[in-house]
């Protein structure tokens, strides 16, 4: 072979590498084959992104589980960052893709977890690693008590799969529940049945709205009275549409909420916000506060807020002054069929990330393991309404032990914090999520901004009409980009939007171009030895 053909062919090589490099990383990145064994000589560093609600509580049970996990890995060292939403850690996560800089483990959503995965392999898919003999759940060779896979809340585990992929461990599970002031439902002539209808609910509420001559209300004899107050309005929008079987989206992505079964929710939402009998966080305040100061017939929160809820309730965000005693009854939310209940399943779950160094990910997936192992579940359980992910946690002696000292003191054995955590456990097969997607947190949002602005409108006396729902789908649409979300699941549904990675197309173009490259190179030799012929 000539110097020259060679040099070309050399320097064409040196051109693919990269490419064929990243064609091949492609490929591998987001997966991992375990290592035969976990080195315990190598320092390892690992970063942990958590949620605290300013609870030093949990960020107790926090840094002792690092601490215990330091104690049996000594090589591992982790650190620990606290944010006060998932709303940041979300947004932190997709700036900190770019420069490939996300944490080793983090606490997040599905729905979130289903916005890192585009366009990238950055979070870890977990099957492989979950059916592991050595490191997997219940391995042979983990240092502490892990749970088997069917010791895990199967329900739990469905809602960490994306596109029938495992890519997180279920954390912490809670439902919604509505906390009511039982002596204010038999002081209007009911009694609380043990699932309320909505129209239950709203019959009540309005009743609760009667004044005295004077202007306070009769009920509490306050000059404040807001009977129905719900914390999440996106949940309010869905569970309801789940309730009746109403569209809202399908698996693939594609928006159905803006449909006659909506819009009737909607009607009946405005008719009790324009007499003041309904309210929601974002528009008045946290539900838990009014319900204290008895200004509040029905508070429709998180279990996870249990400890806030009560007379008697741990945590409170109003002075003691203000507090009116009253017996909490405790129940799932209003039910349109209350024979078939259906309520949210909702919580936080944990996803570890793809690096480098295998060594690094295995510690990774070793403490996101260590963090559904009883001792962990158990004590987070405890420190509010949430409820453990696995049986094996749910069925120990020591939660058995917890749940029968109800009512023991208003601390750690608060009633209404059991009562919460246990109105999941005996509903969990009552429970469904809504499909996960690139989007689907946007879609979420526009759920409650729809009950948030109807709620508004009603207050400044708008009327409701064709022209008003149109305008309303029309801003909310706008606003969460809606209309993007329908056009990528139409694409995804008819197999024509399927973007390959940023390398796939670079590899594609650069093919063509080094085919150009050659064609030259074999004309610019030939003009080379016609010249040579000539003299």
């Amino acid at each position: 072979m000539k110097k020259g053909k060679r040099t070309a062919l050399l320097l064409l090589l040196i051109l693919m590498m990269p490419l064929l490099s990243a064609c091949h990383g492609s490929q591998t990145r987001g997966s991992l084959k375990l290592p035969e064994q976990f080195d315990g000589s190598k320092p390892i560093h690992l970063v942990f992104w958590a949620k605290n609600d300013t609870n030093k509580v949990q960020t107790a049970v926090y840094r002792q589980a690092i601490d215990d996990f330091q104690a049996m890995y000594p090589n591992v060292t982790i650190d620990l960052r606290l944010y006060a939403d998932y709303s940041r850690i979300y947004q932190d996560v997709i700036t900190n893709i770019s420069t490939n800089t996300t944490p080793n483990i983090c606490i997040t959503y599905p729905d979130h977890i289903a916005t890192y995965l585009t366009g990238s392999n950055v979070v870890l898919p977990l099957d492989e690693l979950i059916a592991d003999g050595k490191f997997g759940l219940g391995g042979s060779e983990i240092r502490y008590d892990s749970p088997k896979p069917e010791e895990m809340v199967p329900e739990f585990m469905e809602e960490c799969r994306i596109n029938g992929i495992t890519y997180a461990l279920p954390y912490m599970r809670s439902t919604e529940a509505l906390y009511i002031n039982q002596d204010f439902v038999e002081k209007l002539g009911y009694q609380v049945p043990d699932v309320l209808t909505w129209d239950f609910v709203w019959e009540v509420s309005e009743k609760a709205m009667e004044k005295n001559e004077d202007g306070t209300f009769k009920l509490n004899g306050q000059k404040v009275m807001i009977p129905f107050i719900y914390k999440s309005t996106d949940n309010m929008m869905i569970s309801m549409l789940k309730q009746l079987n109403a569209p809202y989206c399908t698996e693939q992505g594609e928006v159905l909420i803006f449909n006659d079964t909506t819009r009737s929710l909607l009607e009946t939402i405005y008719q009790h916000a324009k007499t003041r009998a309904f309210s929601t966080f974002a528009i008045s305040s946290y539900p838990g506060n009014f319900l204290n100061a008895g200004q509040c017939v029905f508070a429709l929160d998180s279990t996870a807020g249990a400890t806030w809820m009560g007379s008697d309730a741990p945590m409170m965000d109003i002075h003691e002054e203000q507090v009116v005693p009253f017996q909490t009854a405790v129940r799932p939310i209003p039910q349109f069929q209350p024979e078939n209940p259906v309520m949210i399943s909702q919580g936080p779950s944990v996803c570890v990330f793809s690096k480098e160094d295998d060594q690094e990910v295995l510690a990774s997936w070793l403490f996101a393991q260590y963090l559904v192992s009883d001792k962990v579940q158990l004590s987070y359980a405890e420190t509010e309404g949430y409820l453990p992910v696995t049986l094996k946690a749910q069925n120990s002696e020591a939660y058995r032990e917890y749940v029968s000292r109800r009512g023991e003191d208003n601390q750690d054995h608060y009633a209404v914090k059991i009562e919460a955590s246990e109105l999941l456990r005996a509903y969990t097969s009552h429970t469904f999520t809504t499909p996960v997607f690139n989007g689907s947190a946007s879609l979420r949002s526009a759920a409650g901004q729809l009950v948030e602005n109807v709620t508004r409108s009603a207050r400044r006396k708008e009327a409701l009409s064709d022209a008003y729902f149109d305008k309303l789908y029309s801003e909310v649409s706008s606003l969460y980009r809606l209309d993007q979300i329908g056009i990528n699941a139409q694409k995804e549904a008819s197999g024509s939007s399927q973007e390959l990675p940023a390398e796939s197309w670079a590899l594609l173009i650069a093919i063509p171009v080094i085919w150009v490259l050659i064609a030259g190179f074999k004309v610019y030799r030939l003009r080379k030895e016609r010249q040579k012929i000539r003299k």
